[in-house]
Parts: C-alpha cells; sequence; structure tokens
C-alpha cells in the first residue's frame, strides 16, 4: 500500500533521503530542507531559499547533501550551508539535479542541461540534443571532475550495493546507463536498461541490489 507524506505541508518534493536516526529528510520549491521524525511530526528544518532545490542524499558522517539547480553542490549541517561545488573546469555548473555519496566519501552528482535551467528545462527536450554531464566531487582534494558528458538530461543516480559501478538516468532518452567505477570496465559506459515506458527521473538502491525508478511521461499504447 501507498501512504501519502506532508499533504498540505510540502511544496514540490523533488526527492528524500534517510540518516542513520531515521529521519527523513526532502528538499521543497519553497526552498526549504524539510525533515519528518519518526515520531510522524514535520519539521522546517533550514531555509536555503529560491525555488531550484532539486536531489538530496546524506553521507557516511551523517551529513546532509542536496543539489541546487542555481548553486551547485551544497552540504547542509546543523551549523549552516556550504558550497561544496559551483563550478567544473571553469565554468559554472547549471542544474545540478540529482546525487549519491559513495562511501569513500566521492559524490556523484548529475547535470540535467548546460544549456537550459530549471524554469525552461523543456526546451532541452524540444532541442534534442545532449547537454548533461555526469560529475565527481572528491572532498579530500576539494576538486570536481567530469566523468560522462553529452548525456540527454541527466537526472537520477545510484549506486551498485558493491559500489562498483553508477547508474544515471537519461530521461529524454528513456534509458538508463551504467558507468563503471572499479574493474576491468572501470571508466566505460553501457546501457543499464532501455525503452522504458516514460522517462526516467530519480532512481533509488534497493535492500535487495536491484532499483527503483521514477518514471515520467508515461505513454500508454494504444495496442
Amino acid at each position: 500500500s501507498v501512504t501519502r507524506l506532508g499533504e498540505g505541508i510540502l511544496n514540490g518534493p523533488e526527492d528524500v533521503c534517510v540518516d542513520r536516526n531515521g529521519v527523513l529528510y526532502t528538499a521543497t520549491r519553497d526552498g526549504w530542507i524539510k525533515r519528518l521524525h519518526k515520531n510522524g511530526t514535520w519539521e522546517n528544518w533550514k531555509l536555503i531559499g529560491g525555488d531550484t532545490l532539486l536531489g538530496i542524499t546524506t553521507t557516511q558522517e551523517n551529513e546532509i547533501l542536496v543539489c541546487d539547480a542555481d548553486k551547485g553542490l551544497l552540504k547542509v549541517t546543523e551549523e549552516g550551508v556550504t558550497v561544496l561545488a559551483s563550478h567544473v573546469n571553469g565554468s559554472r555548473i547549471n542544474l545540478a539535479d540529482d546525487l549519491i555519496a559513495a562511501t569513500d566519501g566521492s559524490i556523484y552528482f548529475s547535470v540535467a542541461s548546460t544549456k537550459f535551467g530549471l524554469h525552461n528545462w523543456g526546451l532541452d527536450l524540444l532541442e534534442a540534443k545532449p547537454h548533461g554531464k555526469l560529475l565527481k566531487y572528491d572532498p579530500s582534494l576539494n576538486e570536481t571532475s567530469i566523468l560522462l558528458d553529452s548525456l540527454f538530461f541527466a537526472n537520477g543516480v545510484a549506486l551498485s550495493k558493491d559500489e562498483d559501478y553508477l547508474v544515471v538516468c537519461e530521461t529524454f532518452k528513456f534509458r538508463c546507463l551504467k558507468y563503471w567505477l572499479k574493474g576491468e570496465s572501470k571508466e566505460q559506459t553501457e546501457i543499464f536498461v532501455e525503452n522504458l515506458p516514460g522517462g526516467p527521473d530519480n532512481i533509488k538502491l534497493a535492500p535487495d541490489g536491484s532499483f527503483w525508478i521514477a518514471i515520467l511521461q508515461v505513454f500508454i499504447s494504444n495496442q
């Protein structure tokens, strides 16, 4: 069964994460990071401002990370907000979308489009050109690098159970790609799943090692 959470409280939540204490966090379009405590009460935790908060995740240190489509990659703690990455290779990060943190501290996140923003992203679909990227932020070096580019609206990002590969959603290709982080295929890319019934948006690792994928723009066959 499905349980509805935060009705009348949350404004356009894009993503959710749960910390080690079982507290659920979500970033909303009114600029808040809100959290749901185990007793069922909601708290307005941190006000980031703006209407461009998207993906959210936790780290091994129980920190909260969030993608801001305008500001880039943010770290949010009780003490405040820190911009971890706003540029890559000298260019401003535009439309940071989703993210995941590895156990070694590396943070992988997607850039949906280098050309269009959150408020006109539909033009990216109409132009039908690959403006997306998959990035890596290394906190030990405070450096951001490009793992993949020329992606068709890079969206959800997830790590495999063994953290040997990433899965990144290409929304406008109706598919997800696998990017190998370890092994003989390291730094190689292959199709993970394709011909989905709509555009893959967010993606989450399931306890059994499979993945949950949220689909948008679902098409129904006439057959």
